[in-house]
């Protein structure tokens, strides 16, 4: 489980995060939404130890990440699939799977077999170069990569951006598929409150920093208040 409790963070005389707490539990899909500016990918990059806060706590498990080095935290289980997808364009698909697989201890070839499984079209494309690939791919790819070193929590930072609606559903489904076939603590954070939703168990919504919500996912989404004014989900 991952809780964070009461976190602040400051950018200068910015206050990124005021006291935000939530908790993330093994096999569910906690969705962070909101709208750009709101706080989420500080979040993010806070609980992994890009970003040091100013007050709070984070704990996985019963080891808190405060202060701890990036790589550190990585080692306990947690993967981190930034916005943008971030693969290296110049190295082929698998070229970019060994990478996220060199600071684990699995067996990598084994651990190659498993994510080509998991996702035929990167096997397909095993020896191209990630240039060539769509969006959609490169979105797996991201994910393939952080999921090679077998973690517990995984955080995810607006997977569906710029991807067409039918590759954004598909790739909805697989996160929560993903969640709850390997047991995956999964922080999504979203744009798509609406895709979210659908597969999220909790939610919780971030504006100018703050927790104005959160909950079970089907009773955030019916909050008619959250859905005109925080999600920009007007019928």
């Amino acid at each position: 489980m991952i809780r964070v409790n009461d976190l602040s963070v400051s950018y200068g005389a910015v206050k990124a995060l005021r006291n935000v707490s939530l908790e993330a539990s093994p096999g569910l899909v906690t969705a962070v939404l909101g709208a750009n500016g709101a706080g989420k990918t500080t979040l993010l990059r806070t609980i992994s130890g890009l970003v040091n806060p100013v007050g709070g706590d984070i704990h996985l498990g019963d080891t808190s990440l405060l202060r701890m080095p990036t790589e550190e935290i990585c080692r306990l289980g947690l993967a981190h699939v930034p916005e943008g997808r971030g693969v290296i364009e110049e190295l082929t698909v698998e070229d970019n799977l060994r990478l996220g697989a060199l600071a684990s201890k699995v067996d990598i070839a084994e651990g190659l077999e498993a994510q080509y499984a998991q996702f035929p079209a990167l096997g397909d494309r095993r020896k191209k170069y990630c240039a060539t690939l769509s969006g959609g791919e490169r979105q797996m790819l991201a994910m393939a990569r952080a999921l090679i070193a077998q973690p517990r929590v995984l955080l995810l930072d607006e997977p569906s951006l710029g991807l067409a609606p039918q590759v954004t559903s598909d790739l909805m489904k697989l996160i929560l598929r993903l969640c709850e076939s390997k047991n995956l603590t999964v922080i999504l954070v979203e744009q798509n409150a609406k895709g979210a939703l659908r597969i999220a168990h909790n939610a919780v919504v971030l504006h100018l920093g703050a927790v104005v919500a959160s909950g079970d996912a089907q009773t955030v989404a019916a909050d008619e208040d959250l859905r005109r004014y925080y999600l920009g989900l007007v019928e």
